[in-house]
């Protein structure tokens, strides 16, 4: 009911339009920030048992690998759906439920995976290359999947042995271990598919350390030790509840308090503090994703006309928009030198990145004004920021409010509920959205579904032919040097379009006691705790 209260006011305009000051810091060196992914026992004997609580930032969206797009759904899901590969601590893709990386014809049109023998989903049905070609299908057909455009032209899925999947492509897809390594790599029992169907994701099933018990709406997600779990040896906790806490000050409270045992998304106004207090610890690494502005161009409700105004027709009012925005000042004045500025969906620490990736549009308050008046448009230029109501979300559209006046932008920010921006934003029911994207390894997880003509993620509903046709020459080369220049080029014109405006990468801020070892995040912003354990002696 609160979901569709959000939303009702969004749509009416009702909802509170927020106004104010932040004034701007001088800018300086950004301190160093040693990362720190995982927690470690450090030789202290682990305890059997117990329940962990995680405070979650965010409610995650539908427990359905096909059809997510929330983070927070795939902290869950890291539990009790683990997936053909992972990333490793140091980015590298390893294998998970299979047992090598991916064979890859020469001609790079078939790609076989060898699969781990022995293994049970939750529900008991066997884990083989059967479950895995009906999950791959399953994203290719389903309506509503959002893992479609991830997995490139496939042909054909085959399991040609019990143990083997057979993948055939139209043409060469580079990044399909990558995508194998995220949501589209998770898979799903066939006994809870064919039972369950679209309704899989009120009681998902997959392997994991973890199964799903209960998800109370708004208030909490609790699963439970799996006896089935090939590495059960290797589990320490009997149940993990993920309580739904989207206060940053009571996040930090409840980690200080010794309530809750792990935190996500801590604020940089709190993170500084949370290090000096006793009993608790922290992790931080750099995201391979990005926050910025979604600007609708081509995106309604059913039903309805697309947009017509001058910011979603006109590249020249967008662009005075992306120059109207500071964007290393506003990170220094809003993340006090936590997070860093951005200005495209490649983070500087890929090896794909390039010169042009690694580019920040110009902060030109004149420049974005003689666009304003090129494209003959009133100013100041009246734009609402649809923004995720968290303090740190509203902080910096508050800034980036004050900012954009001096450039001729009247910006309104109106606040709501993190799951109802996502579906405002699914619908096309919103002007500009503020919102981002916790990142991938392999660069077309961040750009490919966002950007082309009809991807999954295609919120603002841009099709821009030179875009579509770099990102997908991009897809059929194989050389990392190549593939970061037409990855550059393609940014290039990204940055002409603007139909996203990129604005900053945040550092993933994690808390936990110290009574708590074997958690770890790393640069796609999970939190796992398949393997967390209390420590002996210590308070669960």
């Amino acid at each position: 009911m609160r979901r569709r209260s959000a939303l009702g006011l969004g749509a009416a305009g009702a909802a509170a339009l927020v106004t104010g000051c932040v004034p701007l810091q001088p800018l300086g060196d950004p301190p160093e920030r040693p990362e720190r992914k995982q927690v470690s026992a450090d030789g202290r004997p682990l305890r059997e048992g117990g329940h962990l609580v995680m405070a979650l930032s965010s409610e995650p969206d539908r427990l359905d690998p096909t059809t997510s797009s929330s983070l927070y759904t795939r902290f869950v899901m890291q539990t009790m759906c683990e997936k053909l590969y992972d990333i490793s601590a140091d980015g590298e893709i390893v294998p998970m439920l299979a047992t090598e990386l991916p064979t890859i014809s020469e001609d790079g049109l078939t790609v076989e995976i060898p699969l781990k023998d022995g293994v049970l989903f939750a529900d008991g049905a066997e884990f083989d290359a059967e479950a895995v070609r009906l999950t791959l299908e399953r994203h290719l057909t389903l309506e509503g999947s959002t893992r479609a455009s991830e997995l490139g032209p496939i042909s054909a899925v085959e399991a040609i042995e019990p143990l083997r999947v057979r993948v055939k492509f139209e043409s060469p897809f580079a990044p399909f271990t990558a995508a194998l390594a995220d949501r589209a790599g998770m898979i799903m029992s066939p006994q809870a598919l064919d039972e369950l169907g679209e309704d899989f994701g009120n009681h998902p099933v997959g392997v994991g350390a973890f199964k799903f018990v209960r998800r109370v709406p708004q208030t909490a997600i609790e699963v439970e030790a799996d006896p089935l779990y090939y590495d059960a040896d290797n589990v320490h906790l009997d149940r993990i509840t993920y309580r739904i806490m989207t206060d940053a000050n009571i996040r930090a409270a409840n980690i200080q308090s010794g309530d809750v045992h792990v935190a996500d998304s801590i604020s940089p106004q709190d993170f500084e503090a949370l290090q000096a207090v006793d009993g608790v610890g922290t992790l931080q690494v750099e995201s391979l994703g990005y926050q910025g502005l979604t600007v609708n161009v081509g995106h309604a409700p059913e039903g309805q006309e697309p947009p017509s105004t001058p910011l979603a027709t006109d590249e020249r009012v967008r662009q005075a928009l992306s120059h109207a925005v500071d964007r290393n000042a506003l990170v220094n004045t809003v993340f006090n030198g936590w997070y860093t500025a951005a200005g495209s969906p490649i983070s500087p620490s890929s090896p794909y990145t390039s010169p042009e990736s690694r580019h920040l549009p110009a902060y030109d308050p004149d420049a974005a004004k003689a666009l304003l008046e090129e494209a003959g448009v009133e100013i100041p230029y009246p734009v609402r920021v649809t923004v995720s109501n968290t303090q740190d979300g509203l902080r910096y559209a508050q800034a980036l409010q004050a900012q954009a006046k001096e450039a001729g932008f009247a910006i309104h920010v109106a606040p709501m509920e993190y799951t109802a921006v996502l579906d405002a934003q699914s619908r096309g029911d919103f002007e500009v959205v503020l919102l981002g994207w916790s990142g991938r390894v392999d660069p077309h997880g961040n750009a490919y579904s966002f950007w082309t003509t009809g991807g999954g993620n295609n919120y603002p509903g841009v099709s821009d032919p030179e875009v579509d046709r770099l990102l997908e020459d991009a897809t059929q080369v194989t050389d990392i040097g190549e593939r970061a220049e037409v990855y550059g080029e393609a940014v290039a014109r990204m940055q002409e379009v603007n139909a996203f405006i990129y604005l900053y990468r945040v550092r993933s801020l994690t808390a936990h006691r110290d009574d708590v070892a074997g958690v770890a995040v790393y640069a796609d912003g999970v939190v796992h705790l398949s393997h967390a354990a209390f420590l002996d002696g210590d308070r669960s």
